[in-house]
């Protein structure tokens, strides 16, 4: 069982970490590629958008392998795309095997609410805890990591500091791979369907509250780095991305021990969402102080409402639907988001305003206490 909770906890890790460890080196492939802010905005687009699309084909494999082996199907699809991202340098290669690594990603996240339903039917909320806590301690090393340790081990090269993260995750998948080796592959009954009953109200209930979060997270990593060198604080880059994710983690560890408890019900949500809105005053304020605040309480609120939020679908869903169900948030969910950073760097080019970034991921925070408004949960 130790074991299974281990591999919980580092595809969580792997989820991430890859992503993550791009917005750190924008301003190096700024520079190098010559891209513009809408460029960087898809960059950053992107693994969100593959995260919604491709999640229908992770529920597919889900159903034809299993959960299990659909996780070291995504794995080794992250560690190889990952590690070409900087081949050449082109922009062509950078954003093929973005999407590529993307379409990785969206294979595991059904996988998992589907693995945690199969291997802890008991614990769902603990479960969902431990790798989305890994989720976040992957999120930490990319966007803490890679600017004061990979890229001086890389020796300045973005192009191998992206190459060095997938290692990691090349090592969870064989991890993956031998626990629970001799499980039947054959996926039988109800667990072989897979596309998602759009009917069901369920699913869009579940797609805006985890757009809104995912627009939250994602839109803010995306341009903190072009927005403090656009206001003259480069020195706050590494510090205000590390606290962003950094204050993640005490937060999604208080989770482990009443996510069982909290998951469904709507104050917790309401309030981290609340807590998470009174961030962006303080980091749009300038100062490095203000800044480093509110970076803090964007991310130690924003973790609260992922971990409810993915705890939700193997609450809600027979185990044998939780792929189809989980497939349908992420497809809505992750679509919706998508626009999110693109639209924050059509705003700052229109305005030449650093701060309008911004505005389409706070209308992302308030997606998600929309959704939290309309969700009903049978607990």
């Amino acid at each position: 069982m130790v074991l299974r909770f281990a591999v919980f906890w580092l595809a969580g890790i792997g989820l991430r970490v890859t992503i993550l460890a791009v917005p750190p080196l924008l301003p190096l492939i700024h520079r190098d590629l010559a891209l513009d802010e809408k460029a960087v905005g898809a960059l950053s687009g992107i693994p969100v958008l593959l995260l919604g699309l491709a999640a229908l084909g992770g529920a597919l494999i889900v159903s034809r392998l299993g959960p299990r082996r659909a996780i070291v199907v995504g794995l080794v699809t992250i560690a190889t795309a990952g590690a070409l991202r900087g081949i050449g340098p082109s922009i062509a290669m950078l954003f093929a095997m973005t999407f590529v690594m993307s379409a990785g990603v969206a294979i595991m996240q059904p996988a998992l609410p589907s693995l945690v339903a199969r291997w802890a039917p008991n614990a769902t909320g603990f479960a969902t805890a431990v790798y989305v806590n890994g989720l976040l301690v992957g999120e930490t090393l990319g966007a803490g990591a890679t600017l004061p340790v990979l890229l001086p081990f890389a020796r300045g090269s973005w192009q191998i500091s992206l190459a060095l993260w997938s290692v990691p995750v090349i090592g969870t998948a064989a991890l993956a791979a031998l626990v629970a080796r001799h499980a039947p592959v054959a996926v039988e009954g109800n667990e072989r369907r897979w596309w998602p009953d759009w009917r069901d109200p369920r699913i869009w209930q579940l797609g805006l509250l985890q757009g809104g979060v995912s627009a939250l997270y994602f839109g803010t990593n995306a341009f903190i780095p072009d927005y403090l060198h656009a206001i003259g604080q480069n020195a706050l880059v590494a510090p205000a991305l590390t606290a962003t994710n950094a204050a993640q983690i005490p937060s999604s560890l208080a989770l482990i021990a009443v996510a069982q408890r909290l998951a469904g019900r709507k104050t917790p949500l309401l309030l981290c969402v609340a807590a998470a809105l009174c961030g962006f005053p303080l980091l749009l304020a300038g100062s490095p102080l203000a800044v480093l605040i509110g970076s803090t309480m964007i991310g130690l609120f924003g973790a609260g409402i992922l971990t409810l939020a993915l705890a939700l679908p193997p609450l809600l869903a027979e185990r044998d639907d939780v792929h189809r169900v989980a497939a349908g948030m992420f497809t809505v969910g992750y679509t919706f988001s998508f626009v999110v950073p693109i639209a924050g760097g059509v705003l700052w080019d229109a305005t030449h305003v650093p701060a309008t970034a911004f505005f389409p991921v706070i209308a992302g925070a308030l997606a998600v206490a929309a959704g939290a408004l309309v969700i009903r949960v049978e607990r």
